[in-house]
């Protein structure tokens, strides 16, 4: 039996931000690969294309990555099926990563 990467993160109680982190990574390769969802990316956060390695270091970055996947349910319904991470691991993972929820500090 072949086990995905939502199936073991369904059988953890607690989303590791190492997974989370995972799962944001994937979206953001998924964004990076659609010549439609990409500009739309880059013209919501105000990224340049050059600029997104150095802002994936960023707090809250890849918490942002979600939260886009997750703001439209034919983007998200499309990246939980190319990769494999059922929509509500998507919102799970936002919520254990920085700024994907109150319970994180940011200084600016």
């Amino acid at each position: 039996m072949k086990m995905t990467m939502s199936d073991s993160i369904r059988n953890d109680k607690k989303l590791t931000p190492e997974a989370a982190e995972g799962i944001a990574i994937q979206a953001l390769g998924f964004i990076a690969a659609d010549a439609q969802l990409l500009p739309r990316f880059l013209d919501l956060t105000g990224i340049a294309a050059h600029e997104i390695r150095r802002a994936a270091g960023e707090p809250g970055f890849l918490a942002g990555v979600l939260q886009f996947v997750l703001a439209h349910e034919p983007t998200l319904l499309q990246f939980s099926e190319a990769s494999g991470v059922a929509p509500q691991d998507v919102g799970r993972a936002l919520r254990s990563l920085p700024a994907g929820d109150d319970r994180y500090e940011i200084n600016i």
